[in-house]
């Protein structure tokens, strides 16, 4: 049975400690991935192997900043994030051990591996619009959203949000620091309302009527999509959808990832679990339970909103480079008012 701590701040959680010494039955995995659908996964991992998973959660800073404190001590074995700059942050920080596994070279494409950390699952950054305010053909971009025919239409999260944050560093990487500066002022001079809630509130706001465009993780509009509520269809209905960049450099992609803490207790079993995260069973999970995409592109899906969404073209710029971009957006973004 899957051993889950309290969700709590994990500083709330200094006392429940895990065992620091190596068990080959028990995993420590700190995690800053909140989804409940995820138990199953790992309830699947101890039944396969045998191995009992201890689970921290918390936030990907309050989690960093733990296993620096426990330094040489820490029972953390793995590290879980859903954003590639916080894992390339703890990378940086040299917290991550060198991944080893043929398993995963082969498993895991390259754009979505470094040598210290894997992304196992992948979510899209899409526009959303008010299909009775705003044109599809208006937001075929994330560089239109800043034209100034979408004044007071723009409804989005904070700039600080990790999300935003990643694709601030795609803008980066692909146009320059200058250009992606622009177009975090145009965007903001765009603004409906002051930056607040998160991608749902964003997609709901849209469907209201309160602002013509968003930007939203898909697997946001995908549960939106699945779900039974009449008021929840309601919302999906009042959208079109839009995979922007499709002419240019495509869609900006985020993932869920995750690396072995280089003082693991347990790193042949954190290796076994990275690898599991990476088989059909899993890679399927992910994409069934949570509607994200499955790092491993032959995986076959089982869900309807993702196979309604369709086919689009990614963007091909490898994660870790990515992710080395996210500082810099998050001056320009507070540079450009985006807070």
């Amino acid at each position: 049975m899957v051993s889950s701590l309290p969700r709590l701040s994990v500083f709330a959680l200094a006392t429940l400690a895990f065992s620091a010494q190596a068990d080959d039955k028990v995993l420590n995995i700190y995690s800053a991935r909140h989804y409940q659908t995820d138990e199953a996964l790992y309830a699947n991992f101890t039944k396969q192997t045998g191995i009992k998973v201890n689970r921290l959660d918390g936030k990907e800073d309050e989690l960093l900043e733990r296993i620096k404190n426990e330094g040489a001590k820490s029972p953390a074995d793995i590290l879980i994030t859903v954003d590639a700059a916080r894992l390339e942050v703890a990378d940086q920080a040299g917290l991550f051990a060198p991944l080893q596994s043929k398993v995963l070279d082969q498993r895991i494409p390259a754009k979505l591996r470094t040598p210290n950390w894997i992304a196992f699952s992948t979510r899209a950054r899409l526009i959303a619009y008010n299909k009775q305010a705003v044109k599809a053909e208006w937001v075929q971009s994330y560089g239109d959203l800043a034209h100034p025919r979408l004044k007071g239409q723009v409804c989005v999260r904070s700039g600080s949000h990790p999300y935003n944050l990643s694709l601030g560093g795609a803008f980066i990487a692909h146009q320059g620091e200058q250009q992606a500066e622009a177009w975090a002022r145009g965007l903001v001079q765009n603004f409906a309302r002051a930056p607040k809630g998160g991608d749902t509130d964003q997609l709901k706001a849209v469907a209201a009527g309160e602002c013509g465009v968003t930007i939203s993780n898909s697997y946001y509009l995908a549960r939106l999509m699945r779900s039974d509520k009449p008021e929840d269809r309601k919302v999906v209905q009042a959208l079109g959808v839009v995979w922007p960049n499709q002419q240019t450099w495509g869609t900006h992609i985020n993932v869920s990832g995750a690396g072995i803490i280089k003082t693991a207790p347990n790193k042949a079993a954190a290796l076994q679990f990275l690898e599991y995260l990476s088989s059909d069973q899993a890679q399927a999970y992910f994409a069934d339970g949570n509607n994200e995409w499955p790092a491993v592109a032959s995986v076959k899906l089982n869900n309807p909103a993702l196979t309604q969404l369709g086919t689009f073209k990614t963007d091909t710029i490898n994660v870790g480079e990515l992710a080395k971009n996210a500082a810099k957006a998050q001056k320009l973004f507070d540079r450009a008012g985006w807070r």
